[in-house]
């Protein structure tokens, strides 16, 4: 029976058979398989499109919390300097002696200049410095 010619003939129809129902099955659902295809990648980039959407997002918002805080900060400095700026001031009020002395200290660490003199501008009785307008460099 092994042999038996009807036996190889209903065995080669039937691979036959399979064959074009296989190519058939190709045929009828390729253009469907391809619609889902497409389909399921563009949800996928919908996905990442709201994802990258979802971080530009949140990144904004922290930039925007960065800098309210940096703000605040900055405002938290300069009460701070205000508030030393007065203390400093309050101090100082009634001490003009020793702001002199403070101001001749200073004066021993002016810094020459390139041709070897050393201009200094003296205040008068008024606060205001004779300027050199004739002075020639």
């Amino acid at each position: 029976m092994k042999g038996d010619p009807k036996s190889v003939v209903g065995f080669v129809v039937l691979a036959l058979l399979l064959a074009v129902g296989a190519v058939g099955g190709c045929l009828a659902f390729g253009p469907v398989y391809r619609v889902w295809e497409q389909e399921k990648a563009g949800q996928a980039e919908l996905a990442r499109a709201e994802s990258n959407r979802k971080i530009a997002v949140l990144e904004a918002s922290a930039k925007q919390q960065a800098a309210v805080m940096l703000a605040q900060a900055e405002v938290e400095r300069a009460k701070g300097v205000a508030e030393a700026n007065k203390i400093i001031g309050e101090g100082l009020k009634g001490h003009e002696e020793y702001l002199r002395y403070l101001w001749l200290m200073g004066l021993e660490h002016v810094a020459a200049s390139p041709n070897g003199s050393t201009v200094v501008y003296v205040p008068t009785e008024a606060n205001l410095p004779i300027l050199e307008a004739s002075r020639k460099p």
